[in-house]
């Protein structure tokens, strides 16, 4: 019996891999989360889910998980700017408080890092306060890793998109906002220069990369995100409609390189295209729009 521990199981991503792992035969999935972005819609059935923050884990969990997924911090780059004390007690109070207890249970860490740590040429991880604390973060993993054993992987996500995702509000993600705005038939906005490319990943395929990387995966530069790359111009094309080009903002990089070929090597390839979901997300939003009309 495999026991695992996802942080942060109530929200986007967390919900999609506690569904996958609570699927699989053997797997015992408990979550905890402070629902600040989570939902306890995104509950899953066979999943033990307990309300805390990360910094009180060692209060909350008394048995010994044999990974532990740490999805569980502040995840939003230009919102950081002006949630300092949140990003700083999620960031990182949370995150030393998950190392201490991932060392004291002898549990495998599955971290997820930022890919915003190979943005614009390797400066991304200093152009916001989200972005410092999760470069920072990896590197304090690995020195736990260095300096007292600690088992562990580290994993970055390229710009996740699909079912669940926030739609409304500051932590919403730019796939959900549009879509939102689409389904109202308002103007989509386009952060200036607007050719700030971004490389699109399916829920689902970083899920699954997650659990190759769980397995089979050691150390540092596990990244899990597709090749196809498009600016977020492109992508608010893609929907169509009326566009209105926004001020620059800081904290929003221009490119990020892409860094998969150790999680390649694990037999993990994207098998989703953002261009297909959001020709099927506006398909079905029309459905929808149709089926209510007709009432």
């Amino acid at each position: 019996m495999l026991k695992i521990l996802v942080t942060g199981g109530a929200g986007f991503i967390g919900s999609h891999l506690c569904e996958f792992l609570a699927s699989k035969e053997g797997f015992v999935v408990w979550s905890i989360d402070n629902y600040s972005t989570g939902s306890v819609a995104n509950h899953i059935s066979n999943v033990t889910y307990i309300e805390c923050d990360t910094s009180d884990i060692d209060k909350a969990i008394k048995f010994s998980p044999d990974w532990v997924f740490h999805l569980g911090e502040y995840s939003r780059v230009e919102q950081s700017f002006f949630d300092m004390e949140r990003v700083w007690e999620s960031n990182k109070h949370g995150t030393f408080k998950v190392l201490q207890f991932c060392l004291k249970h002898k549990s495998k860490l599955i971290y997820a890092g930022s890919s915003t740590k190979f943005g614009d040429g390797g400066l991304g991880r200093s152009q916001s306060p989200y972005a410092w604390t999760k470069a920072s973060n990896t590197e304090l993993v690995k020195n736990f890793g260095d300096w007292f054993g600690l088992n562990y992987v580290i994993t970055y996500f390229y710009n996740a998109y699909g079912p669940r995702e926030i739609s409304t509000g500051k932590y919403a993600t730019l796939i959900g906002i549009y879509a939102q705005r689409f389904k109202e038939g308002l103007p989509l906005g386009v952060v200036s220069p607007g050719t700030q490319e971004r490389n699109f990943t399916h829920v689902k395929d970083i899920v699954s990369g997650l659990f190759l990387i769980a397995r089979n995966g050691e150390g540092d530069d596990f990244g899990i995100g597709s090749e196809e790359s498009f600016s977020i111009l492109e992508i608010a094309r893609m929907f169509g409609g009326p566009i209105e080009m926004l001020e620059k903002r800081a904290g929003n990089r221009q490119t990020a390189k892409l860094v998969v070929s150790k999680t390649e090597a694990l037999g993990w390839r994207p098998s989703h295209s953002v261009v297909n979901y959001i020709y099927e997300l506006k398909d079905q939003i029309r459905r929808d729009q149709n089926a209510s009309s007709d009432y």
